[in-house]
């Protein structure tokens, strides 16, 4: 069907064209940015009690915290953490914290639903801390962050050395680190994998691209 639309001059044409451009270009890049989707974490959760299960616990009284070793697995709503180590503490508005940590080559585990969507988010690092007042998940040391589709279908990965995750905001940040260096990325850059947002992605199966060093950006990247 033919629609009619108003006529520009040639400056004006250019200046739109090269307007539309730009936003185009900022569209593209904003995923890479914030890697942010627009859904949120289920805001229930932080309202749940902290449940765990774990081969053995201490409390200490002194510092108000406990402490579970031995294959821990703690569930609060849809938040699951699993790892080694997990100490528990609670400040006098009653907000939880949690920090799990893993040893000998394991890895600390999270995931948490996605509010009104069939998605998960999932992650792995040595050490996960889960902050219940914000809402925010910190993964540190060879950190791997996974957007799934149902359980299993992975949308989106990220890697890096620090992964921070708004429970909130479903906002993610993630930095580079000697952690996570290796063949065909020497500096351990951030590494993603971001399907397209047009609802008809396919789950992300490829091979990672092979990294180069920079040679205009200077400076190692932090750790």
């Amino acid at each position: 069907m033919n629609e009619s639309f108003p006529r520009f001059d040639t400056g004006r044409s250019r200046t739109l064209s090269a307007c539309r451009a730009a936003l185009a270009a900022l569209l593209v890049a904003l995923p890479l940015a914030g890697f942010a989707p627009l859904a949120h974490a289920d805001r229930a959760d932080k309202d749940k009690p902290l449940n765990i299960e774990a081969d053995n616990m201490t409390y200490d009284d002194l510092k108000q915290v406990n402490i579970f070793t031995g294959h821990v697995v703690a569930t609060k709503g849809t938040i699951m953490i699993k790892a080694d180590r997990v100490e528990v503490t609670q400040d006098p508005q009653g907000y939880q914290y949690a920090t799990g940590t893993s040893s000998g080559g394991n890895l600390s585990y999270f995931r948490q639903k996605r509010e009104g969507l069939d998605e998960y988010i999932e992650g792995t690092a040595v050490r996960i801390d889960y902050d219940g007042k914000q809402d925010l998940t910190t993964l540190t040391t060879n950190a791997t962050v996974k957007r799934l589709q149902g359980l299993s279908t992975v949308m989106d990965q990220v890697h890096g050395s620090v992964i921070t995750y708004d429970g909130q905001k479903d906002f993610y940040t993630a930095k580079a680190g000697k952690d996570v260096a290796g063949p065909g990325n020497p500096t351990g850059r951030v590494r993603a994998m971001l399907s397209p947002r047009n609802g008809g992605a396919a789950p992300l199966n490829g091979a990672s691209a092979t990294l180069a060093p920079s040679t205009s950006i200077q400076g190692a990247p932090n750790q």
